[in-house]
């Protein structure tokens, strides 16, 4: 999660954000995996019908973003990044985007360490572009393992493919 924190603030600075906007990056990459180390079974049990069908991995996320919400966080925007950080959703904010870029790009990945160091280098002058590769690559191994991708996720890439080539 520092990771991430650290890649969102580093973003957010060489975009000018205003501070507030810099601290609020920066907390999302802290929140987005707050619940990742939860049983599977409880977090079940803390998310909506929509993400029922979810694997046990991937709860984390909207449980996070449902307990931020009982808990009187009322930022929409975070909520959302943090609950689709790894589907990806067309209605995530720029901020939402980057989290969704930064979860993958972090520096601790091992797996292609150079690719990922290749598209941080771009980052995030290129964000669309780069949430781009990212969410496809993704996709793309999602099929190969015979796996299905969500339809939130495929119009994610679609808005993507607009934002990026026009």
């Amino acid at each position: 999660m520092t990771r991430v924190s650290n890649l969102m603030r580093e973003w957010a600075i060489e975009r000018a954000e205003c501070e507030d906007e810099i601290v609020r990056w920066a907390a999302l990459g802290h929140l987005h995996d707050v619940l990742r180390d939860g049983d599977p079974a409880e977090l079940q049990a803390m998310v909506d019908d929509e993400f029922a069908d979810l694997p046990g991995k991937l709860l984390h996320g909207p449980a996070a973003a449902g307990r931020l919400a009982r808990e009187g966080v009322g930022d929409d925007g975070l909520l959302c990044a943090v609950a689709f950080h790894t589907l990806g959703h067309p209605a995530l904010d720029t901020a939402g985007v980057a989290l969704y870029t930064a979860d993958f790009l972090e520096p601790g990945r091992a797996v292609r360490a150079e690719w990922r160091r290749s598209l941080r280098r771009r980052m995030p002058a290129e964000l669309d572009e780069v949430a781009l590769e990212v969410a496809g690559a993704r996709s793309r191994h999602l099929r190969g393992l015979g796996g299905s991708v969500r339809p939130e996720t495929d119009a994610f890439l679609e808005l993507l493919r607009v934002r990026a080539h026009g």
